[in-house]
């Protein structure tokens, strides 16, 4: 039996790996994403909207199956809402690591890797 849930969720995993909101929260991940982090908050507004949408549609006698639509859009919003704070906080500690690595390099009289790249 946990042999049988260990590989649905695993299939579950590829599966959803490739999800819109997925995808953006991997690409705010990466060090030149990390300042679109808050932005990308911003997305939550359209999932909060068309949840409440169908809650009202269901309250007013429209069909079950969009309490699935609900609980997708609910969740959509939530993981963009908590992103942008984390991604704020890699941000600033990958600022910070790179104007030390800047520091020890300017102290060493050797050219510093964070002074080559273009962000």
């Amino acid at each position: 039996m946990f042999r049988l849930i260990w590989a649905a969720s695993v299939r579950a995993h590829s599966i959803l790996s490739y999800a819109p909101t997925n995808l953006l929260l991997v690409a705010t991940r990466t060090r030149r994403g990390l300042r679109w982090g808050i932005p990308a908050m911003l997305l939550a507004i359209p999932y909060l909207l068309a949840a409440h949408w169908c809650v009202t549609t269901i309250e007013n006698g429209g069909a079950g199956w969009l309490n699935l639509v609900v609980l997708l859009c609910s969740w959509n919003s939530i993981k963009l809402i908590l992103n942008g704070p984390v991604t704020t906080i890699l941000l600033m500690r990958a600022l910070i690591e790179e104007a030390i690595a800047r520091r020890d390099a300017a102290r060493s009289g050797q050219p510093s890797i964070c002074d080559q790249t273009s962000y």
